[in-house]
């Protein structure tokens, strides 16, 4: 009988101690098993959230974008276009913002009449009553002014005009300087005068000039 329960004591105490050992190797490995499924996770996690910090940068730096492009690009091109529309308008005449016109007259011995008016796109004002006129760069060829007619200040644009009448010799003299052209600008100092070709030589005495006017009736040149 003692044979067989001191085998059979031993048979469990192995029983047991196999038992104890699968539990620790089941221990062993349940921890480990656990870090390897976090590690595993945790990258992935963190890519996520490295992936949405890059569409929301990516978002940021779209907005910012389009903010520029509201914000600047926008109003800039429309101050431009703005711009563009008021160049030239409201303005002070220059010669160089006039087209002229000369043609031959013949009332009070001949005389030149002379015809403004504003470049196509330009609107300005003549703000100098007289204009500037002269045959040749002597002062013996620069025209008085008579102070005919006369409308201060006279607004160009579109299809108004305005007229001034030009008389080469006021003298009852015979000869004279002979020019073929003459000198037109709005005003003494104008840097852009505007040199108008004459039908034919004229012999130049004194000369003289009648104030701008939008009736050319008023622009025959005499001396009163």
């Amino acid at each position: 009988m003692r044979p067989r329960h001191a085998a059979r004591s031993a048979r469990l105490v192995l029983a047991a101690v196999a038992v104890s050992a699968l539990a620790a190797t089941a221990t062993a490995c349940g921890p480990d098993d656990t870090t390897s499924t976090d590690t595993s996770t945790s990258p992935t996690a963190s890519g996520g959230k490295g992936g949405s910090s890059a569409k929301d940068g990516s978002s940021d730096d779209s907005d910012a974008g389009s903010g520029d492009s509201t914000g600047k690009a926008g109003p800039g091109a429309g101050e431009d276009k703005n711009a563009g529309k008021k160049d030239g308008y409201g303005q002070t005449c220059g010669t160089n913002d006039l087209t002229f016109t000369l043609t031959e007259e013949s009332q009070a011995g001949g005389y030149y009449l002379v015809a403004a008016k504003a470049k196509s796109g330009i609107s300005c004002s003549l703000d100098v009553n007289t204009p500037s006129v002269s045959f040749g760069s002597g002062a013996a060829g620069v025209a008085s002014p008579v102070g005919q007619g006369g409308e201060d200040p006279i607004k160009l644009s579109g299809s108004a005009v305005a007229y001034t009448g030009i008389s080469p010799k006021s003298t009852n003299t015979d000869g004279g300087v002979q020019f073929e052209s003459v000198i037109v600008s709005v005003t003494d100092d104008d840097p852009n005068p505007a040199e108008l070709k004459l039908p034919s030589p004229a012999d130049v005495d004194k000369p003289i000039v009648t104030n701008w006017s939008t009736d050319r009736a008023e622009t025959v040149p005499v001396i009163a």
